[in-house]
């Protein structure tokens, strides 16, 4: 999946962010503490800092450069995003309403949207904006799977299953569609078949992996079951949000 803020033009010299985050972090805090009001160096950073787990720094980056050059979609999406990596829910949603607009809309941006929206709790509202996404890209696997996740956080498992094999039968799914598939089946109490999906077609050593996994949140559901949560329906023990990276 592409960065909602963008893609870089890459060159020569210009390290691989995914190779090495470290390495990426050092050579695109260079390029901006030479030049803070350099939007592609700001970008080209925040997403290096982002990408090397550093999120607080990263949202700062991108507050930043946004302030240098308010009018940047690619860094308003880049901020958003950093700022829904930080819990910041609202003030991400509300900083990606800036990134793009109702004539020209971001399928990304809506659905990472909606993965901030389904995080406060406002769920009804998230899966207009992934039906409007899916508008854009019908079919799209990673947006399918924040509609399978949005109904297993309020228990609507039929439904997340539904939304979920969609998604696990496109060829651009992940390993995160399976995951989530898997587990919202585990969910229904059919485990059998969950971990046949989590570890169809893959290496043994990934296949017990995929299943210690299940396992692991199947049991933390037990758990969050058998006591009283502060978060009502919500306390499915899950994988973050499929945000488009």
């Amino acid at each position: 999946m592409g960065d909602v803020a963008g893609a870089l033009t890459s060159s020569a010299d210009s390290p691989s962010r995914e190779a090495d985050p470290q390495r990426a972090t050092e050579y695109y805090g260079d390029r901006y503490r030479a030049n803070p009001k350099d939007a592609d160096a700001a970008l080209a950073y925040g997403q290096a800092l982002r990408a090397n787990g550093q999120r607080a720094q990263a949202a700062a980056v991108f507050e930043q450069a946004c302030i240098s050059s308010p009018g940047n979609k690619a860094l308003l999406a880049g901020w958003g995003r950093a700022l829904a990596d930080n819990g910041n829910f609202q003030q991400a949603f509300d900083v990606l309403s800036r990134a793009h607009s109702p004539d020209n809309p971001d399928w990304r941006i809506l659905s990472v949207q909606g993965t901030t929206l389904d995080q406060l709790g406002r769920h009804d509202e998230a899966r207009r904006y992934y039906v409007s996404a899916l508008k854009i890209v019908p079919g799209e696997p990673s947006v399918l799977s924040n509609l399978g996740l949005s109904y297993m956080l309020t228990r609507e498992l039929p439904k997340a299953e539904e939304a979920l094999r969609q998604a696990y039968a496109s060829p651009k799914a992940d390993a995160r569609v399976r995951q989530n598939l898997g587990l919202v089946i585990g969910l229904q109490g059919r485990f059998a078949e969950a971990e046949q999906i989590v570890k169809a077609d893959l290496p043994p050593d990934e296949a017990a992996a995929n299943v210690a996994y299940l396992k692991a949140m199947l049991k933390g559901n037990d758990k969050d079951n058998s006591r009283p949560s502060s978060r009502g329906n919500n306390s499915i023990p899950m994988a973050e949000l499929n945000r488009p990276d």
